[in-house]
């Protein structure tokens, strides 16, 4: 059963919460990082992505990066632009964008959960990625932002939130983009706790590398501090999990930027031999089974037949398996999708029109996809399967440094 407990939330005083907020570390690269910080100097940008503060070029992984996270960091506590919570608390957390909403609950989780699978996964994690976590949460000595965690919602938990955020919030704001953050403590802890020991478990939805990180940060600390009882702090982390018939999934598209030395007839009678071709499509799937295609200029869809689906294994019944096996490899000879170069990944809503400009500007092939639907990720984490890279964008997205969970 998924164990969830308070923690003393390090956050931003109300008034400079806004300022203090930022997209997570990993939606961002770092001159994207460097102009949404600029002018702002409480941004938690300079703590989740410090190269910005350190001379272009710096390698992203010098240790000169992860002591300017901890230097900024203490510059905000310092400041007492962060406060320290004196209580060890629980959050709701609700995130509103356009006419969809979602309430989450704020807590620390436990690593031995994730290490025993009643927090699942559905991703695959890359060693330099977890790497850098470790180094950055070791030397920050915290937690700087929640992963997503979604869960089968029961009618318990739903109450309780609700009764919560009858209350006044904390922290109240639309961020920039439209995305209104609201964040409660909640006054009584105890029947929440209980609530989740009812849970048989949570799944990871976005943010398997802070994940598999803490899960690093909990054996070395454990090392150095011969932690027998399992009950400090850097065996818990922090996570925001809500239900999932409340999370939004938008498509990760893909843009190959050639067409493996085929002419364009020749390209498209290589897919008219695996699936059935449209032309003049739509630029975005209405349904499971369809692929949408842009190439010079127009529109396709690729209808998937249904033999090409492994109807009984939860990951070959994904379009994106379909896509893999049917079409990159046999006429890109793409097989590894998360290192080869020519193939770039988009996603979250609205991001049509950045696959358009790509193909016009520079060639090659865009596809779209029908988003996976949450039931199919949790069939696939339950399976203790993984799914293709890059499969699901989870949006609205959490704002990092409203609460930070120190170890």
């Amino acid at each position: 059963m998924a164990t969830i407990r308070p923690f003393k939330a390090l956050r931003p005083v109300p008034e400079k919460a806004k300022d203090v907020s930022s997209v997570p570390y990993d939606v961002v690269d770092t001159g994207e990082a460097r102009i949404l910080a600029q002018g702002n100097p409480l941004s938690f940008l300079h703590v989740i992505r410090p190269e910005i503060d350190l001379p272009e070029g710096t390698y992203l992984y010098d240790e000169s990066v992860y002591s300017k996270a901890s230097e900024n960091l203490k510059k905000l506590i310092q400041k007492n632009v962060l406060i320290q919570e004196k209580p060890p608390s629980i959050y709701i957390y609700r995130l509103s964008m356009g006419d969809h909403s979602q309430t989450g609950v704020a807590a620390c989780c436990a690593v031995e959960e994730y290490d025993k699978n009643i927090i699942r996964k559905h991703e695959l994690t890359r060693k330099e990625k977890e790497d850098d976590r470790l180094k950055h949460m070791l030397t920050i000595s915290a937690h700087p932002g929640p992963v997503i965690f979604t869960y089968r919602g029961t009618e318990r938990t739903n109450v309780i939130t609700s009764e919560e955020v009858k209350n006044p919030p904390l922290y109240d704001f639309v961020a920039p983009g439209g995305v209104r953050h609201m964040i409660w403590r909640m006054g009584k802890t105890g029947e929440i706790v209980n609530a989740f020991n009812e849970i048989p478990c949570l799944y990871i939805a976005d943010g398997h590398h802070r994940v598999a990180g803490a899960g690093r940060v909990k054996k070395v600390m454990a090392e150095r501090h011969r932690d027998s009882t399992g009950q400090k702090e850097f065996n818990y982390f922090l996570a925001v999990m809500f239900p999932a018939d409340q999370l939004q999934i938008f498509a990760y598209n893909r843009y190959i930027k050639d067409l493996n030395n085929l002419n364009e007839n020749d390209f498209l009678k290589r897919i008219e031999e695996r699936f059935e071709l449209t032309y003049n499509g739509k630029k975005e799937p209405d349904k499971k089974g369809i692929i949408g295609m842009y190439l010079n200029g127009r529109w396709y869809e690729l209808h998937i037949p249904v033999d090409l689906y492994g109807t009984k294994d939860p990951v070959a019944s994904l379009d994106l398996s379909v896509f893999q096996k049917s079409l990159l490899e046999p006429v890109f000879g793409i097989k590894d999708q998360k290192n080869d170069k020519r193939i770039d990944f988009i996603g979250g809503p609205d991001n049509v029109e950045k696959l358009i400009k790509r193909v016009n500007e520079n060639g090659g092939v865009a596809f779209t996809f029908y988003p996976v639907n949450i039931n199919e990720l949790l069939a696939v984490a339950d399976a203790e399967r993984i799914m293709p890279p890059k499969s699901t964008w989870f949006a609205p997205k959490l704002r990092s440094g409203l609460l930070i969970h120190q170890f």
